[in-house]
This record gives C-alpha cells, sequence and structure tokens, in this order.
C-alpha cells in the first residue's frame, strides 16, 4: 500500500474527547472516528508540488504554507493520537494546526498563484512526472497537482469556517 498524505478536520472537544479516551481505555484508544467529510487524503499531489517548487527555486514564501497545511505545527499536545488506530505508525505521529493556525494556513493558501508557481513545469507528461518526482506516473501532471492542491485549499477554507482544528499525519 502507499503512503499519502492524510488530514481530518476535529473540534477541540472531538480532541479532548479523544485525549480522555487514550486515558481510560485499554491500549489507550483514543476513539478516533471523524467523519469521512472532514477526511482528505492529498495523495502524493501536494508532496509533488512540494517537490517541483524547491527544485525549482520557487520562492519559500509560496512553498511555506503548503507545507506547514500538510506538516502540521511542532508540539500540539496530540500524543494520544499517536496509536495505530488513527494511523499505521510509518513516519512520524499525527501533528495538529490548531484553529488559530488554520486561519492563517487558510490566508497564505489562498494567497497562493497556482499558476504562477507552475508556470515552468514542463509541458510533456513525463518530464513533468520527473520535475514533481514522480516514477512512473500516468496522467496529465498539471492537472493532477492543481486538483490536489484545490482540494488542500478548500479543505482549510472549511475548517476555518468552522473553526476547526486539522491533524495531519502519513498512512
Amino acid at each position: 500500500m502507499a503512503l499519502t498524505q492524510q488530514l481530518a478536520r476535529v473540534s477541540p472537544a472531538c480532541l479532548e474527547r479523544c485525549r480522555e479516551s487514550a486515558l481510560d481505555t485499554p491500549g489507550a484508544a483514543p476513539g478516533w472516528d471523524p467523519p469521512d467529510t472532514d477526511l482528505l487524503d492529498t495523495d502524493w499531489g501536494v508532496w509533488g508540488l512540494l517537490w517541483y517548487a524547491r527544485r525549482t527555486g520557487v520562492a519559500e514564501g509560496l512553498t511555506a504554507p503548503i507545507a506547514r497545511a500538510v506538516d502540521g505545527d511542532p508540539g500540539g499536545d496530540v500524543g494520544f493520537l499517536d496509536h495505530d488506530e488513527v494511523y499505521d505508525g510509518f513516519g512520524d505521529p499525527p501533528r495538529l494546526l490548531t484553529a488559530q493556525s488554520v486561519r492563517e494556513v487558510t490566508r497564505a493558501l489562498d494567497g497562493i498563484d497556482l499558476d504562477t508557481l507552475l508556470t515552468d513545469l514542463p509541458a510533456s507528461p513525463a518530464e513533468a512526472a520527473r520535475a514533481c518526482g514522480f516514477r512512473g506516473f500516468d496522467g496529465d501532471v498539471r492537472e493532477y497537482l492543481v486538483r490536489h492542491f484545490h482540494a488542500l485549499r478548500e479543505f482549510y477554507r472549511e475548517a476555518a469556517r468552522r473553526g476547526l482544528c486539522v491533524v495531519v499525519w502519513i498512512d
């Protein structure tokens, strides 16, 4: 199974319920079960966008908000989510962006001009795939990157609108 970037929109109250569950249940199970409508799998799309931008020298100001959106913030007191009920244990445990951080990331993502960021993406699908670090990718790379970036931005917009936190992890 391929690893992909996962995100969940959750309320502070949900996080507190998970924390309490982890303290009160055998095996420290957090009772993690966000609704499917509050989950996002960006596949490799955002990683490819970051790979391309960093390798082509795009200003960090354009890539930093994208990286923060998928990496989360340090700290966050969500160690109780370091459980196989949440993720498979590959890579770092889940990280949190608070509701305030979500608003900041949303504003930053809204300020990104994706057309400018992708100006020099090669037209050839094979060359574009290589430029994004994709091996064996078959399809329209630009469309794939744009679709996943827009999904990420819309996901954060909705989280900000609802005053939710975002938990990120790789699974």
